[in-house]
């Protein structure tokens, strides 16, 4: 019995860096995993398109398909605009069952991925205690994502040990990078960093790094990219996603 395809969704953008690093991410996921397709769609700017890609695995003869949302948090992407791509095609490509798997967020793999990026980056374990990390995201005006972005800090902060945990946004809401990294060094902090709780580079993360930059951080952590956990958390909401119930073409 063939395991369903796994058709990951990306945003896309105009920055090349943003399709090689989705493009890396995959490669660490086959390899991880031989026996399952991994697909990449894009909702814009890049190709494939969603449909576009969907309609090529149904011309193949794929009949499962699990659409892997690559977003952190659920905002309009995950809850409106990719269901109704999927619901669209799905309506076209009647041999076609997609199911549609969970965003990447909340999870532990998540901040074992920002430690990591903080270590590249070259933080050292003994300096957790002493330090503040300022989670920035991209920002989004859905209120669920903010609150989701709190609670990560929180909960990174409570299973870690940092000092502090403060979320920033690099649109949509306040505060910024920059005002974040403020805060904490008004608060006290010795030492802040910043983690970037986003999975690619784009316009938007390279506003926060030029919000670290501008408010004078002591270290700044790359983008999640493909780090190992990330493509084992992607396996683990495909795996989760395999059940009928979630088969979007019976919708």
């Amino acid at each position: 019995m063939h395991s369903p395809t796994l058709l990951v969704v990306a945003h896309g953008s105009r920055d090349p860096r943003h399709a090689a690093t989705v493009a890396a991410l995959c490669d660490r996921v086959r390899a991880l995993r031989p026996g399952v397709r991994v697909e990449v769609g894009h909702l814009d700017f890049n190709a494939p398109s969603v449909p576009r890609a969907l309609a090529r695995l149904h011309a193949e003869g794929v009949r499962e398909v699990v659409a892997l949302p690559l977003l952190l948090t659920r905002a309009f992407h995950a809850k409106s605009d990719i269901p109704a791509v999927l619901r669209e095609a799905s309506a076209r490509l009647p041999r076609l069952a997609v199911r549609q798997a969970d965003v990447l967020g909340p999870d532990p793999l998540l901040h074992r991925a920002l430690e990591r990026r903080l270590r590249e980056a070259g933080l050292d374990a003994a300096d957790i205690p002493s330090t503040g990390v300022v989670l920035a995201s991209a920002g989004s005006s859905d209120p669920e994502a903010i609150a989701a972005i709190a609670e990560t800090a929180r909960e990174w902060r409570r299973t870690t040990g940092w000092c502090a945990v403060r979320p920033a946004f690099a649109s949509a809401s306040p505060p910024r990078t920059a005002d974040a990294v403020r805060a904490l060094r008004a608060d006290g902090v010795r030492r802040v960093v910043v983690a970037p709780y986003v999975v690619a580079p784009g316009f938007l993360p390279d506003r926060i790094a030029a919000g670290a930059r501008e408010a004078g951080a002591d270290l700044l952590a790359p983008v999640l990219a493909d780090a190992p956990e990330l493509a084992r958390l992607l396996l683990r909401r495909y795996d989760t996603c395999r059940a009928p119930d979630r088969t979007l073409a019976a919708a």
